[in-house]
């Protein structure tokens, strides 16, 4: 004989608030990814900050063609980060793929999903980032090949910037890269420095560079942007957090300066 609780339907429902947290970032990154959510654990998400993440389909090796064929992924991966429900700051995880495609068809592809959301792209917050430290002559450290470092030379030195020097590592694969250790990324970026480079920007939101900004500006002596460091402190700053976080590098001691 089945035996059935009572289930007591209660009389009132209880209070909401407007959202279960006051700011939400929305993250697209590729299904490949190792790197960008750790870091944004680490530096976005509290208890006033939610980060909400979208995969979307990336097949290695990394080249212009194959970052290109993400483009068409980008509405639906934003659409399925919370629908219906407004976000404060979205990032597409991808530097290289982000030159390729560009920032304009990056923010209205996300944009036709989330309509009025301010978009964030690793190479748009670098320039930014770089910016605030006043810096104009920089060097660049990628982990691509030649062929996909090219148009990464080509978008800062068509934003106004002078790259003093260009140095790429050869990787095809951003499985691997996000294996490079950090410890070997301080060394590298030592290297690649330029005596006259007035800031380092290390590209790749692959990379565990966020880990070792701080250790890299000690050892260079100058200001180091690194992509998943660049869009996470223009994250914060799109949800009005001012705070001051040294740890993470200068650049998170900075405002966001105007466009």
């Amino acid at each position: 004989m089945e035996l059935r609780s009572e289930i007591r339907l209660h009389a009132a429902r209880p209070p909401l608030d407007p959202r279960p947290l006051p700011k939400r970032v929305g993250l697209v990154i590729l299904a490949t990814d190792h790197t960008t959510e750790p870091d944004y654990q680490r530096m976005v998400a509290s208890e006033r900050i939610g980060v909400y993440v979208a995969r979307i389909a990336y097949a290695n090796p990394t080249t212009p063609d194959n970052l290109r064929r993400m483009q068409p992924a980008l509405t639906e991966g934003a659409a399925l980060i919370l629908p219906d429900e407004k976000l404060d700051a979205i990032c597409y995880s991808c530097t290289s793929a982000s030159v390729v495609i560009g920032d304009a068809e990056i923010e209205a592809a996300i944009q036709a999903a989330k309509p009025g959301v301010p978009v964030v792209t690793p190479p748009m917050a670098a320039m930014r980032g770089l910016r605030a430290f006043g810096a104009r002559k920089i060097s660049v450290l990628t982990p691509y090949t030649v062929e996909t470092s090219r148009p990464m030379a080509d978008y800062f030195v068509g934003h106004g910037f002078e790259i003093a020097s260009f140095t790429c590592l050869g990787f095809e694969d951003d499985r691997e890269m996000a294996r490079i250790q950090p410890s070997a990324l301080v060394e590298l970026a030592r290297q690649a420095m330029d005596d006259k480079a007035e800031a380092l920007f290390v590209s790749c939101t692959a990379l565990r560079s966020a880990l070792v900004a701080a250790a890299m500006e000690e050892t260079t002596g100058r200001p180091v942007v690194t992509s998943n460091q660049a869009t996470a402190w223009n994250c914060l700053r799109l949800c009005g957090d001012d705070t001051a976080r040294p740890d993470f590098g200068r650049l998170h001691t900075l405002a966001l300066p105007r466009d």
